[in-house]
Formats: C-alpha cells, sequence, structure tokens
C-alpha cells in the first residue's frame, strides 16, 4: 500500500496549500464547485486553516492535508460531524491531478476512519460519489464502505445537474 501521512493543515504549511491549491484549480473545479475567488490567495488560505482549527477544535470537521515524502500531494476531511446521537460526519478528499491513479485516496481513506473510529469515536461515516467518478467508487468501496443509495440529478456543477450515490461505513463493521 502506498505510504501517506496526514496531518491538521497549520499556517506553516501555507505556502505548500496555496500552491498545491493553485496547482489543482482546473482540475478540480472539472469535477466539484469552485471555492470564492478569495480563497486563492496567502490571505484566503491563511483563513481556511484558521477556520479548519476552530472547526476541529468545536468538534465540528477535521480536515488533513495529505502528504507522501513530505510532498503535498491531496486533503482529506471529515466535515459535518453529527454529535451526540449520531456519531457521524461526511468524508471528503481530493488528491492533486497529478498524483491520481497510485493509491493515495485509498491510504488517506484507511488512516482518516482509523482515526475517525478510534480517537474521534464516531459510528459512521457517509461519503458520496458521481457514479462516473469510477476512481472514487473504487476508493470508498475498497474501503469498506457500501453504497446505500442514488440520488439523481442532486448535484448542479455547471450548468449541468449530476447525479450521485450515497454511501455509509461504520466502525463495527469497517474490513480490518
Amino acid at each position: 500500500m502506498t505510504h501517506v501521512h496526514l496531518t491538521a493543515p497549520e499556517l506553516d504549511d501555507l505556502t505548500d496549500l496555496l500552491a498545491f491549491e493553485e496547482q489543482n484549480r482546473a482540475f478540480f473545479e472539472a469535477s466539484i464547485n469552485a471555492r470564492p475567488p478569495h480563497y486563492y490567495s496567502r490571505e484566503g488560505v491563511a483563513e481556511a486553516i484558521v477556520q479548519a482549527r476552530q472547526d476541529a477544535e468545536a468538534d465540528r470537521g477535521y480536515q488533513f492535508l495529505i502528504r507522501q515524502d513530505s510532498q503535498l500531494v491531496g486533503r482529506i476531511n471529515l466535515h459535518r460531524v453529527q454529535r451526540p446521537y449520531f456519531n457521524c460526519a461526511e468524508l471528503g478528499y481530493r488528491v492533486g491531478a497529478r498524483f491520481n491513479g497510485r493509491g493515495i485516496a485509498r491510504a488517506a481513506v484507511e488512516q482518516v476512519l482509523q482515526q475517525a473510529f478510534g480517537e474521534l469515536q464516531l459510528s459512521r461515516i457517509e461519503a458520496n460519489a458521481r457514479p462516473e467518478n469510477l476512481g472514487s467508487v473504487r476508493v470508498l468501496e475498497a474501503s469498506g464502505f457500501s453504497c446505500y443509495g442514488h440520488s439523481r440529478r442532486s448535484f448542479l456543477l455547471h450548468g449541468q445537474w449530476f447525479d450521485r450515490l450515497h454511501y455509509e461505513c461504520h466502525g463495527s463493521l469497517q474490513k480490518r
């Protein structure tokens, strides 16, 4: 398996993170909605890092940078944390264009699930993928996620509606 290291974003990561987002902006925006233009500045990324720290401290969400050999290659997060009755969160991830197909997302998902079901004491993680995004579908299914639904025309991107597949993974059912 590909070796990656996850770290929470810190202000020391600002230069790397801004460069990563700028280098991959067109690639990401081809499949997900664009971030506001202000995000693509030192101030915008710094604000996002501070917000990520505040979200983690308040148990609202957890963001991680994915590094391979100290190089920033992607991001992964648990957002929309729901406590106390559900103990669940939603998973999101993105890997830079030139790092796709190397097992990085799969390795990062495995690590974040270990943390989610361990230290964070979550019970259920949800994720969404567009049916045509076969790479993400494979990552989720290989990571122990099960598809529990298919919503039609539920995601608007560049004026076009797309379907989404809905996945879930339970800590007690996760492949070990």
